[in-house]
């Protein structure tokens, strides 16, 4: 299936130009724009951002599993079916008291939960993609992908941590996709990790304006 999929997505990997030696294709080149608004949208807490996450991510998972990149490619795929799930979070959303969901900051016990199921996660999706794939860099692979997970379904509760997590995963994949030769998106990545730094503040001003807000109120 994955075979006839990109049989059928051959027109999009077209070359665009070349990148510091490298063929850029149409299809890393549209996944790039729509990545880079996807991020303003999520910085900017405005709910777009969820449906071009899943357009993005459907792209990018054809990019990456033919550039034999598999756990990020099925990451992708996992993006595009989350990003439902977040959309109808910011959209309708709750807290635990049933108010509408806003940008909140973690506990710090589940902060930890969080860092330790992530980090026990990484070696076993490195092992079954040793295991299961043809990967060339399956530990590699798995750092970046299993730390997406855990940023995802941060952003989609609102939580201010999910930034930091996306500057770690985005530093990580700089170094993977340069790797792969996969020069555009190194350079969306690099500008992921400035955009998350912006993120992290503004939410932090976000989350500090709610909680002040809720206090009075």
């Amino acid at each position: 299936m994955l075979a006839s999929l990109l049989h059928a997505a051959a027109p999009l990997f077209a070359s665009a130009f070349t990148l510091w030696g490298s063929p850029v294709t149409w299809l890393e080149v549209v996944a790039f724009w729509l990545s880079v608004w996807m991020v303003l949208c999520n910085l900017r807490v405005n709910p777009l951002g969820w449906p071009l996450a899943i357009i993005s991510s459907l792209l990018y998972a054809l990019l990456f599993a033919d550039s034999r990149l598999y756990g990020e490619a099925s990451l992708q795929i996992f993006f595009a079916l989350i990003s439902v799930w977040g959309w109808w979070q910011w959209l309708r959303g709750a807290t635990g008291d049933g108010a509408a969901l806003r940008v909140h900051g973690l506990g710090a016990r589940q902060a930890v939960y969080a860092a330790l199921a992530t980090a026990a996660a990484c070696p076993l999706l490195g092992t079954l993609l040793h295991h299961v794939t043809n990967s060339d860099v399956p530990y590699l692979d798995a750092l970046p992908t299993v730390g997406s997970v855990a940023g995802q379904f941060l952003l989609g509760r609102k939580l201010v941590e999910n930034w930091p997590v996306w500057i770690v995963v985005n530093l990580i994949s700089i170094g993977l996709f340069t790797y792969k030769g996969l020069y555009l998106t190194v350079l969306l990545y690099a500008v992921f990790v400035v955009l998350a730094a912006a993120g992290w503040r503004e939410w932090h001003r976000l989350a500090r304006t709610g909680a002040a807000a809720a206090s009075n109120g």
